[in-house]
């Protein structure tokens, strides 16, 4: 395994990600127009950390880039330029075996609970075949650690022989977060974990992965649509829009205090309680741009409602401001 330097300031976490970009080569639409090859640009240089057991997390629309930056950190998809270090080690210059002995200890846990079990295996199975992957115990030492998880996540011994089909969406999250743990990882990959579950059960799961984080101790890079999750659980947000982190901090200060007007505007469209202390709504008006032709200067303007001249022509700068605040917007230089 090779061993990378990195900056002294990140020596203490257990995920960096610098200047992460993941393109995809497009051969349609635009592409025959131009007479030559356009990308969809999915990931277009982002920096982020974790620490351990924290929670971090990755917040914006539909289409901004989040699940394929989970993706790429795990190389299920490759990376088109950047680095990603687990603890001082760039993930992207292991050979295989280093890339199987990574996945021990970065998981993943996939948004439709439906489609990420195989349907014609029984629980049991599913759960033992990462053991088996990674040759991890004997036989009976597997089946004992799946039933000691299975309890863990709130699923009975019985399940343990039944098919994935006879389960709720509930039931079937609960198996993905076994998987997941069975190897004993340090991160989790939460990649829309809720989003296809009803809003009762949802609450269950985000309960759920604040008890086994505090007990395991685990690390986890959450990824959502979703802003009125997200504050529930996190410890830090970075807001994603069209393949960018426009924003960067605490949740406290993100949820209390936006700074970026697209966050003001997510948070603007959350339903509140109390109306008489609702702030100003602030609309996000328009289509989000298409990420292979994305617009020149800030990204967002053409949604902005401040938008000014040098948004149209000038990429923001990013502006650090107090407990490590991140913002790129020409409101702040």
């Amino acid at each position: 395994m090779q061993t990378q330097k990195i900056k002294d300031s990140e020596q203490n976490n257990i995920l960096t990600v610098n200047n992460l970009k993941k393109f995809f080569a497009s051969n349609e639409g635009l592409s025959r127009l131009l007479k030559g090859p356009t990308y969809v640009q999915a990931v277009n240089d982002i920096s982020f950390h974790l620490k351990q057991g924290e929670t971090y997390s990755l917040v914006g629309e539909s289409g901004c880039g989040k699940s394929t930056t989970g993706r790429t950190i795990l190389r299920l998809l490759e990376s088109t330029e950047g680095e990603v270090f687990y603890k001082q080690n760039n993930i992207f210059e292991f050979n295989q075996k280093d890339l199987r002995n990574m996945r021990k200890q970065i998981q993943m846990i996939f948004q439709d609970p439906f489609s990420s079990l195989n349907p014609r295996k029984r629980v049991g199975s599913i759960l033992e075949e990462p053991l088996k992957i990674h040759n991890i115990k004997s036989k009976e030492e597997r089946k004992k650690i799946v039933f000691e998880v299975m309890e863990r996540v709130g699923l009975q011994r019985e399940h343990y022989y039944r098919l994935s089909h006879e389960f709720s969406g509930g039931q079937r999250q609960r198996i993905g977060i076994a998987r997941a743990l069975v190897v004993n990882p340090e991160i989790i990959v939460c990649d829309e974990p809720v989003s296809a579950l009803d809003v009762a059960i949802q609450a269950q799961i985000i309960n759920l992965l604040q008890s086994l984080q505090k007990e395991l101790n685990l690390t986890y890079l959450f990824i959502s649509h979703d802003i009125s999750v997200v504050r529930h659980i996190s410890d830090r947000i970075g807001v994603m829009y069209l393949g960018k982190i426009v924003e960067e901090g605490n949740t406290d200060d993100i949820i209390n205090n936006p700074l970026h007007p697209y966050t003001q505007g997510l948070l603007s469209a959350v339903p509140q309680a109390n109306t008489n202390n609702k702030p100003e709504r602030i609309e996000i008006k328009g289509e989000i741009p298409s990420p292979i032709n994305p617009p020149n200067g800030c990204v967002f303007h053409t949604r902005c409602p401040y938008v000014m001249d040098i948004c149209k022509s000038q990429i923001p700068k990013e502006i650090i401001k107090e407990n490590g605040r991140k913002v790129s917007c020409h409101l702040y230089n």
